[in-house]
């Protein structure tokens, strides 16, 4: 009876999933999600510590990084619904780790860059836990965000690949703003998409939200960096 009543609810939005459906692709997103930082922390101690993503600088570093990262998530909707699924997106995370470990390794020279790194770190959890605990107490339907957060997406993706031949740390902080806002309420609305019903693949799931908070911490660095006032 409970499932039938939630079931008529999340109709309401479009979808009819049960809410034991949805409760299982939420708990195996958060597992995935979990277990997706551990290759992307890999990625970027290996980055770090053998310096091979130094040289990916300017033009060369934006290819290798957007035609690693398309081709990673064309290859995980691919199999999204099979358990090889899994094992591209977490091959993909320890790539993204992997880029990633160019920016660290600047912000870790950086006399406060230890204290830099955490607090990023702590600003995206906190990012999280803010959206994952907005998500579970708003009712309306947040679908018609998508469309909108998918513009502010494009305009800061264009946005940043004009400022890596521009190189202006002014561009690269407003970006960084933006970008932080953006994905922040793309976190609100892939969870509400989970709960809601509207997200059935875990695997769909677990990759929209990675992508969301690496934007994040990513951003946080770049922001954190410039502002900190170390040379």
């Amino acid at each position: 009876m409970t499932d039938h009543v939630n079931t008529l609810q999340t109709a309401e939005y479009g979808y009819a999933v049960t809410a034991e459906q949805r409760n299982r692709v939420l708990r195996n997103t958060y597992w995935l999600l979990a277990l997706s930082l551990l290759p992307t922390v890999l990625g970027a101690w290996v980055g770090i510590a053998t310096g091979i993503t130094r040289g990916l600088s300017g033009g060369l570093g934006l290819i290798v990084f957007l035609g690693g990262a398309f081709a990673f998530m064309f290859a995980i909707q691919k199999t999204k619904d099979s358990a090889a699924g899994v094992g591209v997106l977490l091959a993909f995370t320890f790539f993204m780790g992997l880029m990633l470990s160019r920016l660290l390794a600047m912000v870790l020279s950086m006399k406060s860059g230890t204290g830099i790194v955490m607090t990023a770190f702590g600003g995206t959890a906190a990012v999280f836990f803010v959206m994952a605990s907005l998500s579970t107490v708003i009712k309306r339907d947040l679908s018609g965000m998508g469309k909108w957060l998918f513009v502010g997406a494009l305009v800061v993706f264009f946005g940043a690949i004009i400022n890596v031949f521009v190189g202006s740390s002014i561009g690269m902080m407003v970006i960084s703003m933006l970008c932080i806002g953006i994905f922040s309420a793309y976190m609100l609305y892939d969870l509400k998409q989970i709960i809601d019903g509207g997200e059935t693949n875990y695997i769909s799931a677990t990759l929209a939200l990675y992508l969301d908070i690496f934007n994040v911490f990513q951003s946080l660095l770049v922001l954190l960096g410039i502002t900190s006032g170390d040379d």
